[in-house]
């Protein structure tokens, strides 16, 4: 599959296999993340691969902040339980961070270089067979959530990464054309 191809077969993967994702699988792919385009060169991301008692505990923090929307006690308590198994019993998850510079300008393009990064592994996850699905949010600066990646202060979780052999492949959504968004400057 070429790239072009690889980009327009990409799909946010919502059920994997179990089938378990080796060390040296993931490896590969961290390893094709940090070639993303980083000014200055900074490298200001940090992977965190979350084996089960810490995708459990993660899944726990976003099962907690979910259940807060929830009135009846026992139903909440089963957000929780459901979250945190779901999440414990991925095939693979990472949390992806980066450092947090002083400098807004800089951590600006850290950020952006950080997602180019996680695009990336996206991207190359997908042309050996594997899906994806990238989550972000209010729950990225949640003190257990962060507590259960391990991510140091100093740091910011920009997206976790749900990774695994897809059990099913949605249809592409409808997008509009380039065209739509473009304009030609002279």
């Amino acid at each position: 599959m070429d790239i072009l191809d690889v980009i327009s077969s990409r799909r946010s993967i919502k059920s994997f296999t179990d089938r378990a994702i080796s060390k040296e699988a993931i490896g590969q792919l961290l390893d094709v993340a940090v070639q993303a385009p980083n000014h200055r060169m900074t490298e200001p991301w940090r992977f965190y691969v979350l084996g089960p008692a810490a995708r459990g505990s993660y899944g726990a923090a976003l099962g907690a902040r979910k259940a807060k929307r929830v009135e009846d006690a026992e139903a909440a308590e089963a957000v929780v339980r459901k979250v945190e198994e779901a999440h414990r019993t991925l095939p693979a998850m990472l949390a992806v961070s980066m450092t947090v510079d002083e400098n807004p300008e800089i951590r600006e393009e850290d950020y952006a270089s950080t997602y180019m990064a996680i695009q990336n592994l996206c991207l190359a996850a997908c042309s050996v067979g594997l899906g994806t699905h990238v989550k972000s949010g209010a729950v990225m600066d949640d003190p257990d959530a962060r507590e259960a990646v391990g991510v140091g202060s100093d740091e910011r979780i920009v997206a976790t990464i749900s990774l695994g052999e897809p059990a099913e492949v949605p249809v592409p959504k409808q997008r509009h054309e380039a065209s739509e968004f473009t304009t030609w400057v002279p």
